[in-house]
């Protein structure tokens, strides 16, 4: 069945290698594209619907919803390629269109830019049983290059989405409209579920995804390879974060080995891990301390990326990311922390017989499959 016409068009600025002589005016930069409002699967492209290694893509990639995790509602999937912009409606096309969409977005063939997949990539497993692959995090992007040009980052420093576009490297655009939708959805949590969509949820959408393959190229020009490497691996490892379950993640993709060319003695890349940290009930606000104080001086002294589930959860999980010797150097501080709560309530530790957590290593050595390794935390 054939899209209908579109009734919504968007700029998208145009990669600077195809601009070739033509001067550098508004005109020049941008062009118009469709915005497809997508709710049966023969709306789509074949070649995203059909993924193949003759025909890889990379497509600008995001998802709206309720309260965006495990537990909330996913609304829209908003795919950007060149040519047009789709949105899918997972409210009226239901499970069978979102499920229409899996092998392309756990396709190695198709690379899925978006900023900040964490809870996208939950919402995607929990409620539709995706796991969402290969994709090229403009977060983590940002913070590799920042780190080749020398500057460091600070404990919880994520680049938002809005700051990326403002920075006059990668897009150099305010995005006033983003702060609008933010308010109309502290009013409404509800309103990416009403349909028809309007104009100003379409134009929203749309937004999100318009600059990411522009925002794309841009990285892709600065990142060296042993960059490259890390966005991949780290990407991967943002995509199960919050996906934990009882099979600890053996029906993930492998992550990406160290390539060959990047094994020098002396600089071979330290491989990276994530692990999840059981906390006692009752524990996680002693661990994070008055105001994050506690669990900031754990990330200010570790070369880690420390996560904890939050108000959306899950509540009683400490997520640690990084290289092997930072990630358990981290553990070993959360460790010290609860143990020096069971000495605050002076109740008597008992090393050899309680079993209170369970460490769970993701562990990358080979091109093999992931290999998880379980340890237990006896308090």
């Amino acid at each position: 069945m054939a899209s209908p016409p579109p009734s919504y068009q968007t700029d998208v600025p145009v990669p600077d290698s195809e601009l070739g002589d033509k001067p550098l005016d508004h005109e020049a930069r941008s062009t118009s594209v469709p915005i497809h409002i997508v709710t049966n699967a023969s709306e789509l492209p074949v070649e995203f619907l059909e993924p193949s290694p003759e025909q890889q893509l990379v497509i600008g990639f995001d998802c709206e919803g309720v309260d965006l995790c495990r537990n909330g509602t996913l609304c829209i999937m908003q795919l950007a390629f060149p040519d047009a912009i789709y949105l899918v409606d997972a409210i009226q096309g239901g499970e069978e269109l979102v499920k229409a969409c899996k092998p392309a977005l756990e396709s190695s063939y198709i690379t899925k830019v978006i900023h900040d997949c964490k809870r996208d990539s939950e919402a995607l497993y929990f409620q539709f049983g995706i796991k969402l692959n290969n994709v090229m995090d403009t977060q983590i992007a940002f913070s590799l290059i920042e780190e080749q040009e020398g500057r460091k980052r600070l404990p919880d420093d994520y680049i938002s989405f809005v700051s990326l576009l403002a920075d006059p490297r990668y897009c150099g655009i305010s995005y006033l409209e983003k702060e609008e939708v933010r308010v109309l959805l502290r009013q409404d949590p509800k309103f990416w579920t009403y349909r028809p969509l309007s104009e100003q949820m379409i134009r929203a959408a749309a937004d999100d995804v318009r600059f990411l393959l522009y925002i794309y190229h841009k990285m892709m020009e600065k990142l060296n390879e042993r960059s490259l490497w890390y966005l991949g691996v780290r990407g991967a490892l943002y995509c199960r974060c919050f996906c934990i379950n009882d099979n600890a993640y053996a029906d993930w993709p492998s992550l990406p080995p160290i390539p060959d060319n990047l094994k020098v003695d002396g600089s071979t890349p330290e491989e990276e891990i994530l692990s999840v940290l059981d906390v006692p009930e009752g524990k996680m606000g002693r661990v994070i301390g008055r105001r994050g104080a506690s669990i900031l001086s754990i990330k200010e002294s570790c070369n880690a990326e420390i996560l904890i589930g939050g108000a959306k959860g899950p509540p009683d999980k400490v997520f640690i990311m990084g290289p092997v010797k930072q990630v358990r150097k981290a553990e070993a501080m959360l460790r010290g922390r609860m143990l020096e709560m069971d000495s605050s309530v002076r109740r008597p530790l008992d090393t050899g017989t309680v079993v209170s957590g369970v460490l769970l290593i993701l562990n990358v050595r080979t091109r093999a499959n992931a290999i998880i390794h379980l340890s237990a935390l006896l308090i």
